[in-house]
């Protein structure tokens, strides 16, 4: 028996499952849907989507420009803890918690008794919109109709959708499951769900962001990134907002074949499955990132910060944003992050970032004591340390021979 459901909020990006949850949640539940679309910096996968959602049954649709809160409170601070999980750069994972908390802002404005979302039941999404619905309205009903409906597979949806007259932006044959915002692009599905297939880089219309490495100019893209206290905040000595410096770098990026992955991972639900993910900008943040802690983290809290960045990537992965843990990791990492402040060069090549030169006022690097020439450092004082870091494997031989 369905709990019965006057107003219904659905997480609405007007693609091919949530264009078809509309006509579904009114036939199955009988209740008013309200659609909210999340601006993420997804630009023109917005367009037309009010006249769409009016007209498969939504009551009405908000389109919210959360794009800069998306980057200034959750990109950054990931970039910061330089949390990958499995390589992978978090795109769709962060972008989650920040969507559903403005979904739970406007059902509780609408007076809805229910959020629906389009996630299935197989994937990582469900879990992270869930868990941050069930941090700021613990009350909600949550509808997910793939964990309801009869509905199989991407193509069973494609029928009801023709049998409904439901306008799609897709057919069978191009029907991979997309994500895109400001940050990245993700590609599953069709050919893809075989690990032994290539990704089709240079098939037309398969890449949006990038262009395969092979398609490349031949010369070089030269860029220097500063950063301020681990946040960055110029390209080529122009300063710009976080949002912007991620377009930009997807541009410069993009161009040059950068940011490619094809992963096969582990899914929080139990099961490997196999994407390719364009996230240009985003590799290029990080290697710069990554680069400039080199000059500036002392060993100890490079080696720390390094661990706890699996831990921080987990918890994103696993839509654990809203937790007490993560918000205690971003503190170490901010703390760690206060001399993570200089410029870095790279070199874009046909897929590759080259380290072209680094530099800080916080640098811990000195010439004078790493240098192959004369210096200061007294090279003596080794043997005692020797000695002394030695001593445990020294007494443990003498022990095998029977000399202690």
């Amino acid at each position: 028996m369905k709990k019965q459901v006057k107003k219904c909020v659905l997480a609405y990006s007007g693609g091919l499952d949530t264009s078809v949850i509309i006509p579904w949640l009114k036939e199955n539940y009988g209740c008013e849907v309200i659609a909210v679309s999340a601006d993420v910096g997804q630009g023109d996968e917005l367009d037309g989507l009010e006249a769409k959602a009016l007209a498969t049954g939504a009551s009405k649709l908000y389109i919210e420009d959360i794009t800069d809160e998306f980057v200034d409170e959750f990109i950054v601070p990931t970039l910061k803890a330089g949390a990958k999980y499995e390589g992978y750069l978090l795109g769709t994972s962060f972008a989650r918690p920040v969507i559903a908390k403005r979904i739970v802002e406007i059902a509780k404005k609408e007076g809805a008794d229910a959020i629906a979302h389009g996630c299935t039941g197989k994937g990582n999404d469900q879990v992270r919109f869930e868990l941050t619905i069930k941090r700021f309205a613990p009350e909600m009903t949550i509808i997910a109709p793939w964990r309801e409906w009869d509905l199989k597979s991407r193509d069973d949806e494609i029928d009801y959708a023709e049998a409904h007259n439901i306008p799609l932006k897709i057919n069978r044959e191009t029907n991979y499951s997309k994500d895109k915002n400001l940050w990245h692009l993700s590609h599953e599905g069709l050919e893809l769900e075989d690990p032994a297939n290539e990704p089709q880089y240079s098939k037309e219309g398969f890449l949006e962001m990038s262009v395969a490495p092979e398609q490349a100019p031949d010369a070089p893209t030269y860029v220097e990134i500063d950063f301020e206290q681990g946040v960055p905040k110029a390209v080529n000595g122009e300063k710009l907002s976080a949002s912007d410096i991620i377009r930009k770098l997807n541009k410069l990026g993009g161009d040059n074949g950068i940011g490619l992955l094809d992963l096969v991972e582990n899914r929080l639900v139990g099961m490997k499955s196999r994407g390719v993910y364009e996230t240009p900008g985003g590799a290029i943040l990080y290697h710069a990132h990554e680069v400039l802690e080199t000059l500036t983290l002392d060993k100890m809290t490079l080696h720390m910060k390094s661990r706890l960045a699996i831990e921080f990537a987990e918890l994103v992965y696993n839509g654990q944003w809203f937790t007490p843990l993560r918000e205690a990791l971003s503190a170490f990492v901010d703390k760690s992050q206060e001399n993570v402040t200089g410029k870095v060069k790279l070199k874009l090549y046909k897929g590759n970032i080259i380290n072209a030169g680094v530099t800080s006022p916080y640098s811990l690097y000195s010439e004078n004591i790493a240098t192959f020439g004369e210096s200061d450092y007294n090279q003596a004082d080794a043997e005692g340390f020797i000695n002394l870091f030695g001593l445990p494997i020294k007494v443990h031989a003498l022990r095998e021979q029977g000399k202690l």
